[in-house]
């Protein structure tokens, strides 16, 4: 009998250890995210930002903050959703705010929304951090404004006069071969031109139009792996398995205590 309740307990903690390895490998992946993550200096960009529900609540609204450097142009408007911008004393836009209008019920879980918009890159090599604040019908709120690593990270662009090689760097050495205008992969259609892939620094006199032309098409570039987020799976690896490790040493125990 004691070794069938051992063996029911080792399972009983094997298990536990496991789902919450799950759990939590399974939020760090459904962070809010802005692609492209690299992308061309001084280009007209199309962004997409994708926002996924992580709780049993609808997201009901997304304000999201145009980093300093970034120009905000336009956004595309998409049916269900009411979208607002601010701007400061310049008349420059300082946030873009996507909410639920008319009989939407938001971004329900399970789901997640894309939204798109166009901003002018900085002209000079950088990197830019775009902070999102989510929030959900029970009027709680998740900022995403961590660093890379943090529960809830913001998401950065790295603007490079050579986005192709940038972007190589980043993926390992491999392209992704999502194409947006001013970032790394293959160029197709009036933006080949513009489009670094030969080293090269692309057209700075890219138009509105060619950037609209490039991504108003309802599917956006969906590359969600950063290094902060692989980061934060390792560290919850690491203590899935310390928690299993403490599990077994307190059956250890517990089954000593009962032999004395």
């Amino acid at each position: 009998m004691k070794k069938t309740s051992w063996v029911s307990k080792l399972t009983s903690a094997m298990a536990t250890g496991a789902a919450a390895f799950l759990l939590f490998s399974g939020l760090a992946s459904a962070h809010v995210t802005v692609n492209p993550s690299v992308a061309q200096t001084s280009a007209w960009q199309t962004y997409t930002i994708k926002i996924p529900s992580e709780k049993e609540l609808p997201t009901t609204k997304i304000t999201l903050k145009i980093p300093e450097g970034v120009a905000f142009k336009q956004y595309q408007p998409l049916s269900g959703w009411k979208i607002t911008t601010e701007k400061n004393d310049s008349k420059e836009v300082t946030s873009i705010t996507w909410e639920i209008d008319g009989d939407n019920q938001g971004i329900l879980a399970g789901q997640f929304q894309q939204f798109n918009f166009v901003a002018q890159n900085p002209k000079t090599e950088t990197e830019v951090a775009w902070d999102a604040f989510q929030y959900y019908s029970d009027g709680s709120i998740v900022e995403w404004t961590g660093q890379p690593g943090a529960n809830s990270p913001h998401s950065i662009t790295t603007i490079s006069e050579d986005p192709a090689t940038a972007g190589n760097a980043a993926a390992g050495g491999t392209s992704d071969g999502h194409d947006s205008a001013g970032t790394a992969g293959t160029a197709t259609g009036d933006n080949a031109s513009d489009t670094a892939t030969d080293g090269k620094k692309g057209n700075d006199d890219t138009t509105l139009g060619d950037a609209l032309s490039d991504t108003v098409t309802g599917q956006p570039n969906n590359t969600d792996s950063d290094a902060g987020t692989l980061k934060l799976q390792q560290a919850t690896l690491i203590v899935s398995i310390l928690a299993l490790i403490m599990s077994f040493l307190g059956i250890a125990l517990a089954t000593r205590r009962k032999k004395r």
